[in-house]
Order: C-alpha cells, then sequence, then structure tokens
C-alpha cells in the first residue's frame, strides 16, 4: 500500500502542469459551488430580515400580538393590528389537508410505478405524472376556482366553495406529482440484490415492497413528503385563488381561510416601500424562513435516528 501512495503521488508529480492546474481551478470550482449555497440563503435571510427588523426593534409591533392574534388590520386609521395567527392556522390547516392527501396518494403511486407497474404503462404513467408537475400553479388555482368550487357545493352543501377543502385539494394535486418522482427514483436505487434475496426465501412482492424495499429505501421517501410539505408551504397563487382569502381561524374543511404566502403576495404590491404595513409582511417572511428551517431540522433529525437503528 505505501508503495502504491508513492507511485501515485510520482505520477501525479509527472504530469503537466496544465494539468495539474486544471484539476486544481475544477477543485476550487466545485467547492465554491458548494459554499454558494449556504452564501444564497444566508443572503436571502439577511435580506428579509433587515426589511423587517425595523419594526421589532424600534418597537412598532409585538412579536407576543404578531404570533397570538387573530386580528390583522393593516390600514386601519384608528388601531391598526398585525396578528398572524389566523394566517397561521390557515397554512397549517391546508397544507395538513393536503399531505394528508398527498402522502398515501404519492407513496402508493411510486410503489405501483416502481414494482408492480408493466415497462409500457410505467414509461406512460411517468410522462403524464411530468406533465402535472409542469401545470403553472395559477392554473391550478384556475380549476380550484371555477371548477372545485363548483363541485365541493354541488356535493357537501358548503355555503362557499373556496375553503380549506378547496385548497387542500389542489394542493395535493399539486404535491403528488413531487411525492411520486422522487419516491420512485428513491425505490428504483435500492439493489436489485435485495429483491432477488428477497423473492429467494419466498416472499411475495407486497412482502419484498413492504418488509424490505420501504425500509431500504426510507430516506429518499421521507425526502419526497418533506418536499411535499414545501410545496404546499410555499404555494402562493393557488391557495390565493382556491382558499377564499379570508382571515380568520377554520373551525371545519368548508371555512375560507388566508395563508401566509398568499396574503404576502397579495399586499405587498400595496403596502407603501418603509411603512410598518410593509415591513411586517417582511416579518411575515421571516416566519416563513423559520417554519422551513424547523421543518428541515426535523426531517434532519428523523433521519439521524433511522439511521442509527
Amino acid at each position: 500500500m505505501p508503495d502504491a501512495v508513492e507511485h501515485g503521488m510520482l505520477s501525479k508529480a509527472r504530469r503537466p502542469w496544465w494539468e495539474r492546474l486544471g484539476e486544481s481551478l475544477l477543485t476550487i470550482l466545485i467547492y465554491l459551488c458548494g459554499v454558494s449555497a449556504i452564501v444564497f440563503v444566508a443572503a436571502i435571510f439577511f435580506f428579509i430580515f433587515r426589511e423587517a427588523a425595523p419594526v421589532v426593534l424600534h418597537g412598532r409591533v409585538s412579536l407576543v400580538q404578531f404570533l397570538t392574534s387573530p386580528e390583522w388590520y393593516p390600514t386601519s386609521e384608528v388601531n391598526r393590528r398585525y396578528g398572524v395567527l389566523a394566517m397561521i392556522v390557515g397554512s397549517f390547516s391546508v397544507t395538513g389537508l393536503a399531505m394528508g392527501l398527498a402522502v398515501p396518494l404519492g407513496l402508493g403511486g411510486a410503489i405501483y410505478l416502481s414494482e408492480f407497474a408493466p415497462p409500457r404503462r410505467r414509461e406512460a404513467l411517468k410522462i403524464l405524472i411530468e406533465l402535472l408537475a409542469a401545470i403553472p400553479s395559477v392554473v391550478w388555482g384556475f380549476i380550484g376556482l371555477s371548477v372545485m368550487s363548483r363541485l365541493i357545493v354541488r356535493w357537501t352543501g358548503a355555503p362557499v366553495g373556496v375553503n380549506v377543502l378547496n385548497g387542500g385539494i389542489i394542493l395535493a394535486l399539486m404535491s403528488v406529482p413531487i411525492i411520486v418522482s422522487i419516491a420512485e427514483d428513491a425505490l428504483r436505487a435500492v439493489p436489485d440484490s435485495y429483491r432477488e434475496a428477497a423473492l429467494a426465501m419466498g416472499a411475495t412482492r407486497w412482502q419484498t415492497t413492504w418488509r424490505v424495499l420501504i425500509p431500504a429505501a426510507r430516506n429518499g421517501l421521507l425526502a419526497a413528503v418533506l418536499l411535499g410539505v414545501g410545496r404546499g408551504v410555499g404555494e402562493t397563487m393557488a391557495v390565493l385563488m382556491a382558499t377564499g382569502h379570508a382571515v380568520h381561524i377554520p373551525h371545519s374543511m368548508f371555512d375560507s381561510v388566508r395563508t401566509l404566502t398568499a396574503n404576502i403576495a397579495a399586499e405587498l404590491g400595496e403596502a407603501p416601500a418603509g411603512s410598518d404595513h410593509y415591513r411586517v409582511l417582511f416579518l411575515i417572511g421571516v416566519l416563513l424562513f423559520a417554519i422551513t428551517f424547523v421543518i428541515n431540522l426535523t426531517a434532519d433529525l428523523i433521519v439521524r435516528g433511522v439511521r442509527r437503528r
């Protein structure tokens, strides 16, 4: 082994200088690409926090009231109130319902495509799923506003069709293609030796999938689910058009709500630059950033726990 290392060092030293220079530049470029992701995230957070900080540091908005009050009246002439509790509950209710629908459908579709679908059907379905993922969110919003709302009113008797149920269904349809694609790749990445060993021991295809493949691809499946959650939390236009955009805490799936992202999209263009209203909208962006960070941190802890097992 020492002879092999010494031989490698000598061969490296004998190479032309331009090859060694090119390798060094390529190494530096790869390193900068890796560091740039951290720099970009830090820069985004710095920009959002810089715009939101004055309204908190100067005491014009209380963080306790901001997080615990459901009252949102940013343009009131008498008593302006900046409470986002109703929007936080609305965001989590829509996202939770969407994930409750999308995760079983997405993981089930990925399992079918990976292990049970014939080759031709698999390719056709994958093309359709990719086409679904390419549909713009505003088009999904039009579907929720003009089609899904009428169906909800007709089938459930709800007073309005733009509500939590409508937004959850639309978000689920938007998240399923992402979950299916990533989960199917994770299942296909499991070595074929796992399948062959399970079948050699007499396991059925379903037993092989449930007892062998899903545990082996657990990290990839979790990543697929988290990307679906991220799509649900960060979606704007579809939920803006499908949820009714009403600021109050929902008590059922048939209540209209407003999400954090939809509130920023609807009001940022109308808020005067530098005003308290403008800076509170950036404070909502900081809150969304923190929610995303908590979700990613929780996922990382779950993945580490799975690896230790």
